[in-house]
């Protein structure tokens, strides 16, 4: 049995923004029923570009259902620059985290968001892109490629969680192995020079200000550098970040991995209570 967070409860008991807009301008339907997830977005964008209602339907699991609940409350009164931005991992964060099998459900709604905003632009209608590589799910090396790079996966399970691709018959295994290879050597990381100490502390508090801090506190968060051991950067978490249950995962998903992208490939983030 998977361990629902209680927003996700809340969420599926009580969804949010069920229906359809009435005059809606903006439509984005993705997924199918006879793959068992299905979800249809329709939102209403006034003339400045911002969204001043948002309703979903779909057939799938609670998660599902929480995932779109959730999703609508996040685009009323966004902008369409602002909602372009959200991620498969925002919506599972507000809803406290999901469980790794399920994360398929936040992914299907960025889907439905992207398809809804093209819509609202008037941009064609496209064909389904790609080879298909999970013929049980009709989940293209696109997808699949696009659910690697922006997620971070490794693993055929990771892929399944996230795509559902291989999910099924399994025949697509050594498809998917061969991607994740392809994915690897490409993105193998540069050899960079070794810093000092001072250097590495200097980075990562650069690091830190500009392209970690911002986004926090956009959502009410933020970090604090306590101290560097090492290749252990120990930080402390400040506002909803201190008492939001996927802190962990914001570390581990975003801190961790910005940091070791832009800073040290080898480093870790450890938490402190102050």
């Amino acid at each position: 049995m998977w361990e629902y967070t209680d927003k996700v409860r809340e969420h599926f008991l009580n969804p949010r923004n069920s229906g359809e807009v009435d005059n809606a301008n903006a439509i984005g339907e993705v997924g199918s029923m006879a793959c068992g997830d299905a979800l249809k977005l329709t939102l209403k964008i006034d003339n400045n570009g911002i969204i001043e209602d948002a309703k979903f339907q779909t057939f799938g699991c609670a998660s599902a259902i929480a995932s779109a609940s959730a999703l609508t409350e996040m685009l009323k009164g966004r902008s369409i620059n602002e909602a372009e931005k959200i991620t498969n991992q925002d919506i599972a964060d507000s809803l406290g985290g999901l469980p790794k099998e399920k994360m398929h459900c936040s992914v299907l709604g960025r889907q439905a968001l992207e398809k809804a905003l093209a819509h609202y632009r008037g941009e064609p209608q496209k064909e389904q892109e790609g080879e298909i590589i999970c013929e049980c799910f009709g989940v293209t090396d696109l997808e699949i490629e696009r659910a690697i790079r922006e997620n971070h996966l490794t693993t055929v399970e990771e892929i399944t969680n996230y795509t559902k691709a291989g999910g099924g018959c399994e025949k697509c295994h050594d498809r998917i192995r061969e991607i994740i290879a392809k994915i690897k050597e490409v993105e193998r990381p540069v050899v960079r020079p070794k810093l000092t100490n001072i250097e590495k502390i200097r980075k990562i508090e650069e690091t830190l200000e500009r392209e970690i801090r911002p986004s926090l506190q956009n959502d009410g968060g933020d970090i604090a550098l306590i101290d560097v051991i090492g290749n252990r950067v120990l930080v402390a978490t400040r506002g909803t970040c201190a008492v939001c249950k996927a802190s962990q995962q914001t570390l581990k998903n975003f801190v961790e991995w910005k940091l070791r992208e832009l800073v040290w490939p080898e480093l870790v983030v450890e938490e402190v209570i102050e």
